[in-house]
């Protein structure tokens, strides 16, 4: 099993420190944090593991069937209604997970609102987008293999071919978005060239500390 971390005391303080220590290429935008080997091999197979015990289903949007599997827990967006709903609690088999991403990230672990899982299969694109509005800070846990990740401006006047920004993230490696990063910039990933999985974790703006899962 994945250890039990401590949540962070003073989450800004080490949010800065571990931004320095991990500190992705400067021609990335502000906000963008990158953690290699976050995972041992041995934990990512636990994780896989604690995934694979859940029931993923194709995803829908906006009326299509799309080319990989989701299992959301804590609080989702509805695209359809553009309303968010509080789901299914988050399984208690992944807190640990989620502790040891909180105290990377110096967001404590009870500010995570939404846990995501995902299976892409081989080809698998994700398009250009922002997350959901409802959503704050998006820390993401890549597993099985590696991704290109690409990030543009939002604003359509600055999407020139300078400003398109197109990276490795590795299998095991953690990233955070939030800031400018988050607000001002759209991500995507280009066609996967095997299977992934992935576990997503959301904060929520402008609620309470204790809307996220319980210690």
């Amino acid at each position: 099993m994945l250890p039990a971390i401590a949540e962070s005391r003073d989450a800004t303080a080490e949010q800065r420190k571990m931004q320095d220590l991990f500190s992705i290429p400067p021609e990335l935008p502000d906000g963008f944090s990158y953690f290699p080997d976050f995972l041992s091999e041995a934990e990512e197979e636990e994780v896989l593991r604690l995934i694979r015990e859940q029931s993923l289903r194709p995803m829908i949007f906006q009326g299509f069937e799309a080319r990989r599997k989701t299992a959301g827990f804590g609080y989702d967006y509805h695209f359809d209604s553009r309303r968010l709903h509080k789901g299914k609690p988050i399984p208690q088999a992944f807190l640990p997970l989620i502790a040891k991403a909180g105290k990377t990230l110096g967001i404590p672990p009870s500010h995570f609102a939404q846990l995501l899982l995902t299976e892409y299969a081989p080809g698998t694109v994700i398009n250009w987008h922002r997350d959901a509005p409802p959503f704050g800070q998006i820390a993401g846990i890549s597993l099985v293999s590696d991704c290109r990740f690409r990030l543009r401006p939002h604003d359509k006047s600055r999407q020139t071919r300078s400003a398109l920004k197109s990276f490795t993230v590795e299998r095991r490696s953690l990233y955070l978005m939030t800031g400018a990063a988050r607000q001002d910039w759209e991500h995507s990933i280009a066609p996967l060239k095997g299977l992934r999985y992935s576990v997503t974790l959301r904060t929520l703006r402008g609620l309470p500390a204790d809307y996220g899962i319980k210690p």
